[in-house]
């Protein structure tokens, strides 16, 4: 892995001289100022008083007692001897390791989470004041900031189960005592020790990569007043109207990279025509929307969407990124719901498939945020109505027209499946159906609201993966439409690519011809099993860097973006 290395930071007019009196990573040059550097032998007791009270004095967030434990562990090791101070002086690793906080945005995080506006008058009070006081503070606080930024840095910095998403982040944590102690106050090379804590994936990777780009884009925006929005008009431009900004909107186009920059566009035109046509659409393709080439409102809202909003999300993006499993077993199948797509990765994490899925409606039946297992493929299946559809719509239907139930194909049956009827209900049956005491299936067909195959991973959401007979809704740019479950573009394509491990005389026995002729024509309720079972993940990520590098972006359907940055901008402690 090729090593990061640091852009300087802003304050590197103070911080430079620390790193070139100390020398890069000598053990030596440390040693050389101890015995002419102040004495901080007497710091220890003012930084167990410090670490025992849970809170730092100068701190933007002073509270740590949810790293307490962890900064008392650190120091109970040494008995209480500054970590990140010899001879009163800062060591190399402090220097690199708070050039790391300094330039944290860097990473979608807060460099106010970490103090970083601090850390030069800090290291100014160390040459000025030196003592045990300021030696104390300032160990304890880039004790408390490295926790934060190595910990935020690989799980995150809100728990997902704060949200109710069925994400587990418990096995990814460290044991950030022994981690800064073995890892950090030592280290040799440490941008790539911090280097290293982040996700391996390649999608986290791209995204971080893209980040960059956009706060460099967000500033300049900022710098040449592109900020202010482009007029919308009564009704939507289509390619040849007139458009006032025209000019505007290829300035604009050309900052978000939609229009190439050698593209010819006459800025006093005022026509919308030609070059400008093909960057809308890209920009279009982008961005969620249907690439008619048109002005409307939906994608004047979204030219109208400043950068920093962008920077925003792929911030976004990253935090849940870092929530993920680290270590998928091979085919790992992901589901990111603002983008209504499904991929399927490759074991060296290429996608091997994609397509388009319909998603549970925003409001009304979302679809969850977890992580389970596929365990197994039901061909021609029945759709067993959860309790609160049955309540809500067969109840009703039923009550309206006698027949609801023999057009819809569907049967009211007891717990252990006996068929109750499969026509007209009486009073007594609807009621214990709305009790629960009754349930309501599909019977199998190509009219089943399941289709003729869905993919299970048994969960309390009682989600899964399925076909659909209404395959027309996959052509929409915005696909909400579902109860909560998922509805997948290519069900057979995407079985036989899960299947191809189960083999007969040393051929696949489910080739995408037998799975669809299980589909068509095989028996009902045919269950085959997935050995082992493929991990899928349920994600939620309005910002997507695709493998060529282009930054996609989404709607925040459910609103999740603006939940968790609502309580990021509370600060630490994070739930």
């Amino acid at each position: 892995m090729l090593r990061r290395i640091l852009p300087i930071p802003p304050n590197a007019v103070l911080l430079l001289p620390w790193l070139f009196a100390l020398g890069c990573n000598s053990p030596a040059t440390v040693t050389a100022r101890t015995a002419s550097a102040a004495d901080t032998s007497g710091a220890a007791p003012l930084l167990q008083a410090i670490v025992a009270s849970g809170k730092l004095a100068d701190a933007r967030w002073p509270d740590f007692k949810d790293y307490q434990p962890q900064v008392q562990a650190f120091y109970q090791s040494a008995n209480y001897a500054p970590a990140w101070l010899r001879g009163g002086q800062p060591t190399p690793q402090a220097l690199a390791v708070i050039a790391a906080l300094e330039t944290s945005r860097q990473k979608g995080l807060n460099p106010d989470d970490y103090d970083a506006p601090s850390w030069p008058k800090r290291l100014e009070a160390l040459q000025t004041q030196p003592g045990n006081a300021e030696a104390a503070q300032f160990d304890a606080a880039l004790t408390v900031a490295g926790m934060r930024y190595v910990s935020d840095l690989h799980v995150g910095r809100i728990n997902p189960k704060h949200f109710k998403f069925g994400i587990d982040i418990a096995q990814k944590e460290y044991d950030l005592a022994a981690f800064l102690s073995q890892e950090l106050v030592g280290a040799t090379d440490v941008p790539h020790v911090l280097d290293e804590v982040e996700p391996p994936y390649d999608g986290y990777r791209r995204t971080e990569a893209a980040l960059q780009t956009y706060l460099k884009l967000a500033a300049l925006e900022q710098d040449q007043g592109q900020f202010a929005p482009l007029p919308e008009t009564p009704k939507a431009v289509a390619p040849g109207d007139a458009y006032a900004a025209a000019g505007p909107l290829a300035q604009r186009l050309r900052l978000r990279g939609d229009l190439p920059q050698a593209a010819a566009v006459d800025p006093n035109s005022g026509i919308y025509a030609g070059a400008l046509v093909d960057a809308v659409k890209h920009f279009q393709t982008r961005h969620g929307i249907a690439p008619d080439g048109k002005l409307g409102k939906e994608t004047l809202r979204q030219l109208n969407t400043p950068l920093s909003v962008r920077v925003a999300q792929l911030s976004d993006a990253l935090e849940r990124w870092r929530w993920l499993p680290e270590n998928f077993s091979p085919l790992p199948v992901a589901v990111n719901i603002p983008e209504f797509v499904l991929r399927v990765f490759n074991p060296d994490r290429t996608v091997a498939m994609r397509m388009n899925v319909v998603v549970g409606r925003a409001l009304r039946s979302e679809t969850p945020v977890f992580a389970d297992a596929i365990q197994y493929i039901v061909f021609r299946p029945y759709w067993n109505v959860p309790p609160s559809i049955a309540r809500g719509e067969i109840v009703p239907g039923i009550q309206k027209d006698p027949d609801y139930l023999a057009k819809k194909n569907m049967e009211i049956t007891d717990s252990a499946g006996k068929v109750i009827t499969a026509g007209a209900a009486s009073p007594e049956v609807l009621a214990q159906l709305r009790a629960g005491r009754l349930m309501v299936r599909q019977r199998p067909g190509p009219k089943n609201s399941l289709g003729l195959i869905k993919f299970i991973f048994p969960n309390s959401h009682n989600v899964y993966l399925h076909s659909t007979p209404a395959t027309e809704l996959f052509e929409r740019s915005r696909r909400d439409f579902s109860h909560g479950c998922i509805r997948v573009q290519q069900p057979a394509e995407l079985a036989a690519f899960l299947l191809r491990s189960i083999q007969a005389n040393g051929q696949p026995k489910w080739t995408l011809d037998a799975v669809k002729a299980a589909m068509q024509s095989g028996p009902d309720n045919q269950q085959v099993n997935l050995n082992p079972p493929v991990p899928v993940v349920i994600v939620y990520m309005t910002a997507v860097v695709e493998e060529d590098g282009e930054v996609y972006f989404f709607d925040d359907i459910y609103g999740h973006d603006k939940t968790l940055n609502a309580e990021l901008a509370k600060g630490p402690p994070y739930p």
